[in-house]
């Protein structure tokens, strides 16, 4: 027993020698990745890094690594590429250095291509094809010829030439003169055309969803339109589940269907939740949207906003028009009661309005009727018999019209876009209205990321109203500065003209301008600064306020969370910092 315990005890040390291994440690110089990613993953001596090998059999490796250099060189034009080196005996097993020298690049000297010349008039062809002739003059690059060959030849698949095949698609070599010639022809075959578009799943009457369809049949095949036709139906939000499917198995004569298969969304939805922001105070919303009322799509939804400062209820119903420009007609009807520091206000507004999309922008046109009170220059707690406030109430009956568009790589986190807002107000006459006025707004802002963890965005204001009777215009009428979306470092709405008892009342003219620099550490953290400058004023006396400071950034499960310090700069009546907290989208 005691033997046997003995030769136990021995076993891991006689275990030893077969686990240990005499691996090849490679190292490549002379090159830069990717060429020398290329060389270490072409030559076979990388592949016992962590293997045991032979002093034979690394000869034989070591051998061969200049022939496979050449070899793993060639797809990045180099064909005179060789490597010289030493092997060398190490404690752990071997080491292999490889002196590369890539060598003289092969070059493309002529790019030739055979196109029929109805698909070669196409612009997105056109495009594709420029990016196969600007190979010419550059190294030959088997990656960058392969994308720009399946680039031209995906255009064609995708602006109706479904059976486009490539004939001719010939790199030739000579390596004597260092050059290459492209050759490249295709038989591009029937252009086809849209048949019928078959819906499958729909809760509609036929033919609703039609507006949604962006081509008529005849028209030619365009896999960018049906990419909007989804985007479109995805859009409506009627439905879970969309896909677009074009039947190329059973086009004939020119001639493809497109079967579209859905699937219903839940028709009511409840949502509820609290929500915190420095310009309204500490609230809580709740809302129920139906996604549809009958058959014929029509919308309803109904909003309550409870918070310290905002109080609002409000309905929208919305009737879609049929056209693939997303025209519908809206109802609505809202009460608000908003509490600032500066104003507070009681208001019924009725709204009427069609929309649609015009160029890529969303263009409304409609008529609002707003009445209700009002007191300016009154904080939250004052009496309203406090001297200086100013009461007033109104009845207003306008026309508006908005254009509004924006664009973005990622509306959850934008890393280069932009969006413009611009507003036009007009009431007809007296007849209906306690004052006539006109006013336009314009809202912009401008994002680029940049060294890949920084932003910049910039953002800015304007507005003027013309009016015969300002005292009658209820404050969301009238221009204030200050907050979180005007001039950080001063409370919402604080800044603007101010009557003879030095109580702001608002102007009839802003000018706002912004710019915010955030550096993120993380992919969800980041840190910010910014600096906004502007002012609601009278006339032409902007006499701006400035506000800067610093912030912090956090990507959260439910959107971007800013929180932000500011102070004013060089106002001797403003003093102090401002807490400023948006959560949602940057656009």
């Amino acid at each position: 027993m005691r033997r046997i315990c003995r030769c136990l005890s021995l076993l891991p040390l006689l275990l030893v020698p077969a686990l240990s291994y005499a691996g090849v440690q490679l190292v490549v110089d002379g090159v830069n990745d990717p060429l020398k990613a290329a060389v270490i993953a072409g030559v076979n001596l990388s592949q016992y890094a962590t293997r045991d090998v032979s002093e034979a059999q690394v000869q034989r490796l070591y051998e061969r690594a200049d022939a496979q250099v050449g070899v793993a060189l060639q797809p990045y034009g180099y064909y005179d590429a060789h490597a010289s080196g030493k092997l060398e005996k190490t404690d752990k097993g071997w080491r292999v250095t490889l002196h590369v020298t890539p060598g003289q690049p092969v070059k493309v000297t002529s790019v030739d291509i055979q196109l029929d010349p109805a698909a070669a008039k196409l612009a997105p062809v056109r495009t594709a094809r420029r990016g196969v002739e600007k190979l010419k003059g550059q190294r030959l690059d088997d990656a960058a010829y392969e994308s720009a060959r399946d680039g031209l030849n995906a255009a064609l698949t995708a602006n109706g030439y479904l059976d486009a095949k490539m004939t001719v698609h010939r790199v030739e070599v000579n390596r004597g003169e260092h050059s290459a010639a492209v050759h490249l022809a295709w038989d591009v075959g029937t252009r086809y055309r849209y048949g019928q578009v078959h819906f499958e799943g729909s809760q509609f009457q036929p033919g609703f969803l039609q507006r949604y369809v962006p081509f008529k049949p005849g028209d030619y095949f365009n896999q960018d339109q049906l990419l909007k036709f989804q985007q479109a139906l995805n859009g409506a939000d009627y439905f879970s589940a969309v896909n677009v499917m074009p039947q190329l198995d059973t086009a004939r004569n020119g001639i493809v269907d497109i079967d579209v298969q859905l699937a219903p969304a839940k028709r009511t939805i409840y949502t509820s939740g609290l929500f915190v922001g420095t310009d309204t105070g500490l609230g809580i919303r709740g809302g129920i949207a139906k996604r549809w009322v009958n058959q014929y799509g029509h919308k309803w939804t109904n909003d309550v906003v409870l918070a310290q400062r905002l109080k609002t209820v409000s309905t929208q119903y919305t009737i879609p028009l049929p056209g693939d420009n997303e025209r519908s007609l809206n109802f609505g009807a809202t009460y608000r009661d908003a509490n600032t520091i500066t104003s507070q206000s009681r208001t019924l507004e009725l709204i009427a309005n069609e929309s649609e999309l015009w160029h890529d922008w969303v263009r409304t046109i409609g008529l609002h009727a707003l009445t209700g009170t009002f007191d300016v220059g009154k904080t939250p707690d004052e009496p309203e018999s406090t001297p200086g406030i100013e009461h007033g109430s109104s009845t207003l009956v306008y026309a508006e019209g908005s254009l509004t568009r924006k664009k973005a790589d990622n509306l959850d986190f934008v890393r280069r876009g932009w969006s413009v807002n611009i507003d036009v107000r007009s009431t007809a006459g007296d007849l209906l209205s306690s004052a006539r006025f006109s006013e336009i707004t314009l809202d912009a802002r401008w994002i680029r990321a940049f060294w890949r963890n920084n932003r910049l965005i910039l953002r800015g204001s304007l507005g003027h109203v013309w009016t015969d009777n300002f005292d009658a215009l209820p404050p969301q009428l009238r221009f204030f500065a200050g907050g979180d979306q005007s001039i950080r470092g001063y409370s919402f709405q604080s800044i603007g003209p101010e009557n003879s008892y030095g109580r702001v009342i608002g102007g009839d003219s802003l000018v706002i301008a912004s710019a915010t620099l955030e550096h993120y550490f993380t992919p969800r953290w980041g840190i910010a600064t910014f600096i906004d400058a502007g002012n609601a004023f009278n006339g032409t006396n902007v006499q701006a306020k400035v506000g800067t400071g610093i912030g912090v950034r956090w990507r959260s499960p439910v959107g971007l969370i800013r929180v932000d310090v500011g102070t004013p700069v060089n106002d001797a009546q403003r003093h102090g910092v401002e807490l400023h907290v948006v959560i949602g989208p940057d656009l």
